[in-house]
């Protein structure tokens, strides 16, 4: 390597302060800065919304521990339970399968709302869940109750699509397990 003189390092040196200087200019110009806050606040934006789906789904998951709460206390104690009992005409051993039933389901749509399976994996547990006799009981039971929900809700369309499984699993037993592609996904 060939020594350089003082001249021509000061003269690199600079070369490289100027091109620096440059890039500092580009940067920082109007233009550019705008574009710049604008890539931020698009990307804080993306992280807000991340944060609020979290947080929604942290909502859903706390209230349903409630529910499940609530739940429980009907079970251990027959007297709360006639408070909340919705279905006339039911034994005390009836009524607590009922519950569990609606557990099994809610349970069910709470894992689809929030992320833990996507819809086919929640078509897969509910035809299952069809198979119980004491579910479609409780299914049979509980019709009034959903149709009081919004069309457009996911519980309502997964209703709808519960309906259909059993009223195919009724239809034809033998049959019903041998289907074509699940009903497709709601939109969301």
């Amino acid at each position: 390597m060939a020594t350089q003189t003082p001249a021509v390092r000061r003269s690199r040196i600079g070369s490289a302060v100027a091109s620096g200087r440059g890039l500092m200019r580009a940067l920082f110009t109007p233009g550019s800065r705008r574009r710049r806050q604008e890539g931020l606040l698009l990307e804080l934006l993306g992280q807000l919304k991340l944060m609020t789906e979290e947080i929604h789904r942290a909502n859903l998951i706390q209230q349903y521990r409630l529910t499940l709460r609530q739940m429980d206390r009907m079970v251990d104690d027959p007297s709360l339970a006639d408070a909340a009992n919705t279905l006339p005409g039911l034994s005390e051993v009836k009524r607590r399968q009922m519950i569990f039933a609606n557990r099994q389901y809610g349970n069910l749509l709470l894992a689809h709302r929030v992320g833990a399976c996507d819809w086919d994996e929640l078509i897969g547990h509910l035809r299952v869940l069809c198979l119980n006799a004491l579910f479609a009981e409780y299914w049979d039971r509980t019709a009034e109750h959903r149709r009081s929900l919004p069309a457009d809700s996911i519980e309502a369309r997964v209703g709808a699509v519960v309906d259909v499984m059993l009223e195919e699993l009724a239809d034809d037993p033998d049959e019903w397990w041998i289907v074509g592609p699940s009903p497709g996904e709601p939109a969301p």
